[in-house]
């Protein structure tokens, strides 16, 4: 299969990144998934079965080769920031949900692809059980950060990276990027939680991004350090140099057009699950619903000093969400000692 055919096309579908790979399993990164499974350092969202992980066989039989693509996410974006008690959301949750605008490239990709000629195919957009840095990393897309992150050298990490196993032969001459972190050690100091253990080293766990997402509950001292943060955090991705000075992304349906990027979390713990949907349901934090978002607010109004918003903490108390219970009645108790 003409593999620039294919970049042509991907090209034209505004695709920004697209490299290509072979079926051989992912052994490179094997001992790192098993060493993170014995120290329990894997996540309710992670797929356990570590075949299925690093072998692409197992959920195409016929796979012969792998197109890997990502979409820049790093848009310039002019906040107006109204909200009377705001709480932070991601880049990756500020616009329409990247599950979707990059699905809708990837099967186009395949329609305009079997125009020419005819194939098997199957899309991932975080949705597979193949580890996609892992696939971003062999197609050439970018390298390994320090903070675990895929960096483009053109568009940075801000990247959301999908694949599509084929039964095609394309030809394969990719190779990995060699890493240009050099001794710059930025992005380890300034996660709060410290979850970056080193190099390459990351504990999900204390991640800021995985704490907004679980329904396990979150250690006093893990909750101090989320700060305003009501789904996802971009620390490391910000202090990192190489998102400096690079092309930003001409997606604009990742625009926070709905949200300005924040959630106003006075204005949340009135909504509707109606209205919950209509301002927030498009965005890819939704996924986890309205009542983790809540239990993320009362974190922040903690953070920012629980005894101002008292009024907020009550009502949502009053609600009576297991989730949130022992959040705020740890805050109420705390206030009448």
């Amino acid at each position: 299969m003409n593999r620039y055919m294919i970049i042509d096309i991907a090209n034209r579908l505004d695709i920004d990144m697209i490299g290509f790979t072979n079926s051989v399993p992912l052994e490179r990164i094997r001992k790192q998934l098993v060493d993170r499974m014995e120290e329990d350092r894997i996540t309710e969202f992670e797929e356990r079965n570590l075949e299925l992980r690093v072998n692409p066989a197992l959920s195409m039989e016929a796979c012969r080769s792998i197109i890997v693509v990502a979409l820049s996410y790093n848009r310039e974006y002019e906040h107006k920031e109204i909200a009377r008690i705001k709480g932070s959301l991601s880049r990756s949750s500020w616009g329409k949900d990247y599950h979707f605008v990059l699905k809708e490239k990837m099967d186009t990709l395949v329609k305009e692809i079997k125009k020419e000629h005819e194939f098997s195919a199957i899309c991932f957009c975080d949705t597979g059980p193949l580890v996609d840095r892992e696939l971003a990393y062999r197609a050439g897309l970018g390298y390994y950060g320090k903070n675990c992150s895929i960096i483009n050298p053109s568009y940075g990490s801000f990247i959301f990276i999908g694949y599509i196993l084929t039964d095609l032969e394309i030809e394969i001459n990719e190779k990995p990027l060699a890493n240009l972190c050099g001794d710059c050690t930025l992005c380890l100091e300034a996660c709060p939680t410290g979850a970056l253990g080193g190099p390459g080293t990351l504990n999900p766990k204390k991640c800021i991004s995985y704490l907004t997402q679980t329904k396990d509950p979150i250690p006093e001292d893990l909750s101090a350090r989320m700060g305003i943060k009501i789904y996802g955090c971009d620390t490391c991705q910000l202090v990192c140099p190489k998102n400096g000075n690079v092309q930003l992304s001409s997606h604009q349906e990742f625009d926070p057009l709905k949200t300005d990027g924040i959630v106003d979390i006075g204005e949340l713990v009135q909504m509707s699950k109606k209205q919950f949907q209509e301002k927030y349901g498009d965005m890819a934090g939704s996924w986890r619903g309205k009542t983790v978002l809540l239990r993320n607010s009362v974190i922040a109004l903690e953070n920012i000093g629980a005894n101002n918003h008292m009024d907020l903490i009550r009502t949502l108390h009053n609600k009576n969400i297991d989730l949130l219970k022992p959040y705020t009645s740890r805050i109420l108790k705390d206030m009448i000692e």
